[in-house]
């Protein structure tokens, strides 16, 4: 692929391989049991497939990834963790599609992954205050802002990390941004 413009059908092929490998993530994210891990805890793993759509393909694009990635929850694990996934997908999503498009300083991308999963966090949290119809999953936070920091850091690094394999193969690794 064209580091600097795929075509059309270019980037559809890629928006299939990027969904492909976010479910994929997903479901082994979901499949996998890490001992000392609270409820509610993943990795995160599929947010590393968002974060290469948003920094080269542009919002829209992590959009769609982020969107149809719900609905891949939703359809596998069902309603209540189909709509903490959109929750906290889309506040993640908007949060570092802020700091990475519209902020005057070009936060690096650790910053982004590490606000993308504190947010992430956030949103769930909020999702499952308004399925409980309480405030009570709240109290969860200061756990779970403990680990977004965490994940952030490790799924920047990961990203990172995976740009070099990506651009020997001929996927774009370079940015939108600017």
């Amino acid at each position: 692929m064209n580091p600097k413009r795929g075509s059309k059908t270019q980037d559809i092929a890629l928006s299939g391989l990027l969904f492909a490998l976010a479910m994929a993530l997903s479901f082994v994210e979901g499949t996998l049991v890490i001992p000392g891990l609270m409820p509610g805890m993943k990795l995160g793993l599929a947010n590393i497939v968002v974060m290469y759509a948003l920094f080269f393909m542009g919002g829209k694009q992590a959009l769609v990834l982020d969107l149809l990635k719900a609905l891949f929850v939703f359809l596998v694990s069902g309603w209540t963790a189909g709509f903490l996934s959109l929750c906290g997908g889309l506040f993640s999503l908007l949060v570092m599609w802020v700091l990475y498009y519209h902020f005057p300083v070009q936060p690096t991308w650790f910053i982004l992954s590490v606000c993308g999963a504190l947010a992430h966090n956030v949103g769930q949290l909020l999702g499952a205050s308004v399925i409980l119809s309480s405030a009570m999953s709240l109290y969860y936070a200061p756990v779970m802002l403990v680990f977004g920091l965490i994940m952030g850091s490790l799924t920047s690094i990961t990203l990172r990390a995976l740009l070099p394999a990506l651009g020997r193969l001929g996927y774009n690794t370079r940015e939108k941004r600017g």
